[in-house]
């Protein structure tokens, strides 16, 4: 359960920063949540499929089979060869999801006070380098790798 009250608001990245590493969000304890799904990803691989954002960055065909074959709806030669898996990575690319109208209204958001935009950003690695200043990099990094230890997983 969340801590934040509805009518939160943050002065500065600074702040919001702070309050995540206290597990205020909106959607509750942030590192509680990924190291769960981290966890039975491991003891029930067949169950729950664990994916990072720069893997499916890094290759997405890969991971779209990867999807597949974890749903047992692997793709045929033919599907491949007929550039279905580029067609479904181009669907679901960034560039494609955030410019979808939906993503662009600012009353639809499940946050009331967040417009939909806002979780989208440049959708690029390491973007991050372009919000917050290297001593709030150092902190948030000592965080996640407290919050990590010992689970195995890496974050890189």
């Amino acid at each position: 359960m969340s801590k934040l009250d509805p009518s939160w608001q943050f002065s500065s990245t600074k702040e919001y920063l702070e309050q995540f590493c206290e597990g205020v969000t909106h959607y509750g304890p942030f590192w509680e949540q990924i190291l769960q799904y981290w966890k039975l990803s491991n003891e029930r691989p067949e169950k729950v499929l664990f994916l990072k954002y720069e893997e499916l960055k890094g290759d997405i065909i890969a991971q779209c089979k990867k999807m597949a074959d974890f749903m047992n709806c692997s793709f045929s030669s033919e599907e491949e060869n007929d550039g279905v898996i580029k067609d479904i990575a181009k669907f679901c690319s960034f560039e494609h999801l955030s410019n979808l109208e939906v993503n662009k209204q600012t009353e639809q958001s499940s946050i009331p006070q967040l417009d939909n935009g806002m979780f989208f950003r440049k959708g690029e690695i390491g973007d991050w380098k372009n919000l917050i200043t290297t001593s709030m990099a150092e902190k948030l990094d000592q965080f996640v790798e407290q919050k990590l230890q010992g689970s195995g997983l890496k974050l890189n």
